[in-house]
């Protein structure tokens, strides 16, 4: 994701089988994409709108999310 001024700070690698780097070239090339990193890109995007965190501010803390839907307070109710 890129930060308020558009850059990319932060560098992530990842280990892929054949099969995956396949797929992920295969979604490339049909959509045009200019890289393997815009394609993953893309998908991670699209992974996390189906999961419902497509849009989460700036700045969010992992407390903010839970699984129920009542907000998520950091604190087990045992």
């Amino acid at each position: 994701m890129t930060d308020v001024n558009g850059s990319r700070g932060e560098r992530l690698q990842l280990m892929l089988s054949p099969e995956e780097l396949t797929l992920i070239d295969d979604f490339r090339f049909k959509r045009r994409m200019p890289s393997r990193a815009a394609a993953v890109r893309e998908l991670m995007k699209r992974g996390l709108t189906v999961e419902g965190i497509s849009s989460v501010p700036f700045g969010s803390k992992s407390s903010d999310f839970g699984v129920s839907a009542a907000k998520a307070t950091g604190k087990s109710k045992r």
